[in-house]
């Protein structure tokens, strides 16, 4: 016996499903070269646009010749630096909470952080549309694992009510192929009443949200106690790289002693913490990016509602249009690459069947008229797809 390879990869082609790997040749920005081409890009997750921002840039210049570049080691045997350290502190003060964690991805962190509080005879509680990494953790923490309806507090308290042991709720703060966001306050107040604690994952909220980007729980006015065990990437509107979890003192301590993603891998190259530093600095004091957000979003909607098109209900720069059906959302993601527009068609698995998608994500670094660019491709295409006329 042997596997079959070649037969998975020919039915994931049949199926309009087969991914490949776009190669980037310039910096991320909102105007890219991607394959030998030019391209307005509407597919990134630099939200503030920091991750070509000069000033970051520098701060890495300067971090290299400050710490090197490797991290060496592991945070437990001599990988902490004092630019690891310095951000700690930084995103502590960000989010309110006593202290933070550094983490060299997102998956790292939603990983070690579920597998730490809890295990056999726990229960672990997510939404169904949770991000992969969340959905993996739960199923590996060994704990018992079920999924609630999305974004329904009514769906929760109902499992709840038959959860055993430590009982771990789950949820993206905004849902990262939807754009729309959690219904914490209520999320929160069941979880609460059942004695359980809540850890939000707000990948794509920390920057864009709040009044000094701190995310959906400062946007909402969410403590500790509320939120015990909060999630964060660097990667997306901060332009760097990695991940954090922030909370109380008590559970930075656990999540040391207990997380083996964080044990067991080397410490991220500590000039990126010294540049993020500046990223948060940026994205703290320059309000603007957020205000023009806000203004390039509503525009968009604007635009694709007078085009027929089918948005999802997102105030983020997240702004799917649904399509429906794979082969005609790569259909559309083409036609719009042959004008300049690169747009991801999104397919399943990564989300449910039927509800393939373009994921428009907008920048602070779009100009007005780049969403403008954008609607009118979108109308061009259009008018070519038959399959897409009401």
């Amino acid at each position: 016996m042997s596997f079959d390879l070649s037969g998975r990869l020919a039915e994931r082609r049949a199926a309009h499903l087969y991914r490949q790997r776009p190669l980037l040749e310039s910096p991320q920005s909102v105007r890219v070269k991607v394959d030998g081409q030019s391209f307005l890009a509407f597919c990134s997750n630099d939200y503030l646009g920091l991750a070509d921002h000069p000033e970051v840039a520098e701060a890495m210049v300067e971090g290299v010749r400050r710490w090197g570049v490797g991290g060496g080691a592991s945070h437990l045997v001599v990988g902490h630096s004092g630019a690891h350290h310095a951000l700690e502190e930084a995103l502590a003060e960000l989010t309110g909470r006593p202290r933070a964690l550094l983490m060299s991805s997102g998956y790292m962190a939603n990983m070690g952080a579920i597998t730490a509080l809890v295990g056999k005879g726990d229960t672990v509680l997510q939404d169904r549309l949770n991000h992969a990494s969340l959905l993996d953790a739960g199923l590996l923490s060994g704990a018992r694992f079920s999924r609630y309806l999305h974004n329904d507090p009514q769906s929760l308290s109902q499992r709840l009510e038959k959860a055993e042991g430590n009982t771990l709720v789950v949820t993206d703060g905004v849902f990262s192929m939807d754009g729309d966001l959690a219904r914490l306050p209520e999320l929160c107040a069941e979880a609460r009443r059942h004695g359980a604690w809540v850890m939000v994952d707000d990948a794509h909220g920390f920057g864009c949200l709040g009044a000094t980007g701190g995310g959906i729980v400062q946007q909402q006015g969410l403590s500790l106690e509320e939120v015990p065990v909060l999630v964060g990437t660097l990667g997306k509107a901060f332009g760097t790289a990695g991940a954090f979890i922030a909370g109380s003192e008590e559970l930075i301590e656990t999540l040391i002693q207990f997380a083996r993603s964080y044990i067991y891998t080397t410490s991220q190259p500590p000039a990126v913490a010294w540049a993020t530093l500046t990223s948060l600095r940026l994205a703290r004091e320059e309000s603007w990016r957020r205000e023009h957000l806000a203004r390039l979003i509503e525009r968009l909607r604007a635009g694709a509602a007078q085009l027929g098109l089918q948005l999802m209900d997102s105030p983020t720069p997240i702004q799917p249009i649904l399509v429906g059906d794979s082969a005609r959302a790569l259909r559309l993601s083409e036609g719009l690459r042959q004008r300049g527009i690169l747009v991801t068609a999104i397919r399943p698995p990564t989300v449910p069947q039927g509800t393939a998608r373009l994921r428009v994500t907008l920048s602070a670094a779009h100009a007005e008229t780049d969403v403008d660019r954008l609607l009118e491709a979108l109308q061009q295409t259009l008018a070519e797809l038959p399959e897409f006329q009401s």
